[in-house]
C-alpha cells in the first residue's frame, strides 16, 4: 500500500523526466537507510549479525547516456561512506569507506535500474568469532532501481550482497557474509 502511494504520488510529480535527473546530471548525492543481516553458513559465516545502515554517497558520472535498446544507459563512479550499526549480537558501530562502479540502464526513463559492485575498508571493534582484525576489507555486489519524483530527485530501492573479512592479514579470518536491503533518496546536479 506504501508503495503504490510513493508510486502514485511520484508518477504525479516527474515532469520532464527525459531531459533531468539521471539523464543529464554529472553527478549525484545520495543518502540510504536500510537493514542489514548475516548469513550463517553461507562460506565461514558463523555469527548472525544485524545492522541498521545508513549510506552516504556521491557519484560521478563518467559518461553521457550511451547503448542503444535495454542496455542503454550511463557509467557512474560512487563513494560510499557506510555507517552499519550493529544490533545484533551486541551494539558497536562499523564505519567504512567503499568505492563501487556503476551501470544506469536509462532506457526506462523514469524507473532506472542499476548494478554495481566494488570494495572498500571497515573499522569495527565487532567481537565475533570470525573477525580477527579492527580494520577489515569489504567488497559488495547488488542491484536497484531509482524512480523519479521530481525534476532532479529520485527515490531508490537497492539489494547488496556485502563480504567483510581482513584478506588473511590476521587470524582467524573468516567472513561476515550478509545482505543489505536499503532506500533512499538521490539529487541529481
Amino acid at each position: 500500500m506504501l508503495l503504490s502511494m510513493l508510486f502514485s504520488v511520484s508518477a504525479a510529480l516527474a515532469q520532464d523526466t527525459e531531459t533531468a535527473g539521471i539523464l543529464t546530471a554529472k553527478s549525484q548525492w545520495s543518502v540510504s537507510g536500510g537493514y542489514g543481516t548475516t548469513h550463517p553458513g553461507l562460506g565461514a559465516t558463523e555469527t548472525r549479525v544485524q545492522t541498521v545502515d545508513v549510506i552516504l554517497k556521491y557519484g560521478y558520472f563518467l559518461s553521457e547516456e550511451i547503448g542503444r535498446s535495454w542496455y542503454r544507459g550511463r557509467h557512474e563512479l560512487l563513494i560510499e561512506l557506510p555507517v552499519n550499526y550493529v544490533v545484533s549480537p551486541e551494539t558497536t558501530p562499523m564505519i567504512g569507506i567503499t568505492f563501487l562502479a556503476c551501470w544506469n540502464f536509462t532506457a526506462l526513463k523514469t524507473i532506472v535500474p542499476y548494478v554495481f559492485g566494488g570494495g572498500g575498508a571497515v573499522y569495527t571493534d565487532l567481537h565475533v568469532s570470525e573477525l580477527g582484525r579492527r580494520l577489515n576489507g569489504t567488497h559488495q555486489v547488488g542491484f536497484g532501481f531509482s524512480h523519479a519524483l521530481a525534476k532532479n530527485t529520485s527515490i531508490d530501492f537497492s539489494y547488496r550482497f556485502h563480504h567483510i573479512s581482513n584478506a588473511n592479514t590476521a587470524k582467524p579470518n573468516g567472513p561476515l557474509n550478509s545482505s543489505k536491503v536499503l532506500v533512499g533518496l538521490s539529487f541529481f546536479q
